[in-house]
């Protein structure tokens, strides 16, 4: 992987200048791209590349970047893999094609010499994002991969258009301004994530996965055009239902998924995957380890707290299918230590608390491999969270009762509270109950009180009920998750979440998440859930195999077909921590000291949060995920202000 940063400036900078500016900015995502830099600089149209690589694939200089076409027209900086590069290379050497070398950046910028830009986008497989100049035209492309798995923001610094894979990179131009956007923080506080296209910076935006954006040598951005849809793939996949069998089906998408598998272990250097131990990231493991003849390593993150550990699940499968196998118990003590790393991995305020143990298992991994396979996109393509399953069975139940009947349920909940309802629950045997039984009621109890799944799903998805009220100016801004009239027309409700999650929570969330954790390290993570033949494929499928009935079906059969069902059968864990008790303990004095600092005002109504904060102390809620993203916000803001 690597760092990407460029300008289009239309006062024509001169070279020096340009260079110095886009060299300051590459220089913020050094962390992407350890092993080498470049610069590129055209002073008579005012465009500047620059370039930090992670050599993954021809490690010679070969692969260095920003490249020149081999026709002098197009120049390339490039952040990625594309997956498909060989068969591509074939097909544009029997068109007279010549390479250099045989990195994938070459295959890419010739392929965009013979068949222009938007049909080598329709052809490529893979990770990325990119920025291209074309000599000819003057035209400034920029480009993202279609699920989102590489970053790519872009912005105004004066009259100059920028570009880059990181906001710090942005921001390091020294017109760029800094200005936080409230409608961002609201929606971070909300969502614990920035929703594309927006970012925490008002003059700065993220390009949507699945599209590009053209800029004229004046500097005139065109609307992002999108290339490829995943609303259009579901839209197919409904019209051209597959009519084969279960296990035709299985059969079907196993060979896919071996052959995204096989795609994504081509490296030239050494190759491992993540294991939690769930169906997701057991079945890419188990794939892995036939395509590597039993080399592969594996690597997992466990916890001193027993209600998050699965480490012992994930040793188990490790152990039968062979793979060198390594863990890493985390504590409180690890949190602590980590907790001061993250303002610096994260270009925006982030609160998926969850980016502590990925952090940790990258850090873990990198120290024998530098690529990591995950079974990340799993849970969006078969309906994998519980809010997938349980909200439209919730919602079909609770409409029996009168709304009066049901928000009178949900305010008694409320008085009682989670931590005495888990309290009664402690007469259940503990095989039988459930972990956080009382924060599972309150959610039942607020999502029921709620009139339609839309409702309730971004009541799910929201952290903050209110998150305006804790923010200065603060207002929700309209999104997807927020909006939904504008998903996809699906007449499946289940369906229709699941897509929603794709298009948001995915790229915003969990690859934001993983793609940052793995950087910091210099490891690059590769999702082989995420090929585009797999997820089209995947999308015309019966729901009865994607996620009704038993959760995960298909994918189940596949498993079995390699791991023993009891090692593989248990309810679903997240990727979590005790956040609720570190807040109380070993991070208690981190949180007081960002809510006392001087400036923690500044986009903030204090009086709110220390309100939820204190509420939390005393026991009486457990606010942990709210307060996780407010002081993520401030940690971020205040390593902005120092750097």
């Amino acid at each position: 992987m690597c760092g990407i940063v460029g300008l289009l400036d239309p006062t024509r900078p001169s070279a020096e200048h340009a260079t110095e500016v886009v060299n300051l900015m590459a220089a913020s995502v050094r962390h992407r791209g350890p092993d080498g830099s470049g610069a590129w600089v055209d002073p008579e149209v005012g465009v500047a590349f620059g370039h930090r690589r992670l050599s993954i694939l021809d490690v010679s200089d070969a692969g260095a970047q920003p490249m020149t076409s081999r026709n002098g027209r197009w120049v390339l900086t490039f952040n990625g893999e594309i997956y498909n590069h060989l068969d591509l290379a074939d097909r544009l050497t029997g068109l007279g094609a010549r390479f250099r070398g045989h990195s994938d950046t070459e295959i890419l910028l010739e392929a965009i010499a013979t068949w222009g830009v938007e049909a080598t986008l329709d052809e490529i497989e893979g990770m990325f994002a990119f920025g291209l100049w074309d000599r000819s035209e003057r035209v400034l492309t920029l480009a993202r991969d279609r699920t989102g798995e590489k970053p790519l923001f872009w912005g105004r610094a004066g009259r100059a258009v920028v570009f880059a894979s990181s906001l710090d990179a942005l921001r390091s131009h020294p017109q760029f301004d800094s200005t936080v956007l409230p409608e961002a923080l609201t929606a971070m506080l909300r969502y614990k994530y920035v929703p594309a296209p927006l970012s925490i910076y008002r003059d700065a935006h993220k390009l949507p996965p699945g599209s590009f954006l053209q800029i004229s040598q004046d500097g005139v951005a065109s609307e992002p055009l999108t290339y490829w849809s995943y609303a259009d793939v579901l839209a197919h996949g409904n019209d051209h239902p597959f009519q084969g069998s279960a296990t035709e089906a299985a059969d079907q998408l196993e060979s896919l998924l071996r052959s995204s598998v096989a795609n994504r272990i081509i490296s030239d250097v050494p190759v491992g995957a993540f294991l939690s131990g769930g169906i997701d990231s057991s079945t890419i493991t188990a794939l892995m380890v036939e395509e590597t003849k039993g080399t592969g390593q594996t690597f997992t993150i466990g916890s001193d707290d027993a209600r998050y550990d699965e480490a012992t699940h994930a040793a188990s499968i490790a152990t039968h299918l062979g793979t060198r196998h390594q863990q890493l118990v985390v504590s409180g003590r690890e949190a602590q230590a980590v907790v001061s790393e993250l303002p610096g991995m994260y270009d925006e305020p982030f609160g998926d608390s969850s980016q502590i143990p990925t952090y940790l298992v990258a850090r873990l991994a990198r120290g024998t491999v530098t690529v990591a396979l995950s079974g990340d996109g799993g849970d969006e393509l078969f309906g994998g969270y519980n809010r997938h399953r349980w909200l439209p069975s919730i919602q079909r139940r609770a409409h029996r009762l009168p709304q009066s009947t049901r928000q009178a349920f949900a305010r008694a909940v409320d008085r009682v509270g989670p931590q005495r309802l888990d309290a009664a629950s402690m007469v259940i045997p503990a095989r039988f109950r459930p972990r956080q039984l009382g924060l599972k009621i309150e959610k039942v109890a607020n999502v029921a009180a709620l009139d339609d799944v839309a409702s309730m799903y971004l009541r799910t998805v929201s952290h903050w009920a209110n998150p305006a009220s804790a923010v200065r100016n603060g207002r929700d801004p309209v999104v997807l998750a927020s909006d939904p009239a504008a998903w996809p027309k699906l007449g499946d409700a289940t369906e229709q979440m699941m897509a929603v999650d794709l298009l948001t929570y995915l790229p915003d969330d969990i690859l934001t998440k993983v793609d940052r954790a793995t950087m910091a390290v210099g490891l690059e993570g590769r999702m082989p859930f995420l090929d585009r033949r797999v997820i089209e494929f995947t999308a015309t499928l019966p729901t009865s195999l994607r996620h009704s009935g038993q959760p995960k079906q298909i994918l189940r059969d596949i498993a079995y077909r390699r791991i023993p069902r009891e090692l593989l059968d248990r309810p679903k864990s997240g990727f979590g921590i005790p956040l609720d008790t570190w807040l109380r303990g070993p991070l208690r004095s981190w949180g007081n000291e960002l809510l006392s600092a001087t400036g923690a005002d500044e986009h903030l109504h204090l009086d709110v949060v220390r309100a939820t904060w204190n509420d939390h102390q005393s026991g009486r809620r457990n606010h942990g995920y709210r307060l996780w993203d407010v002081l993520t916000f401030l940690a971020w803001s205040d390593h902005r202000r120092a750097h």
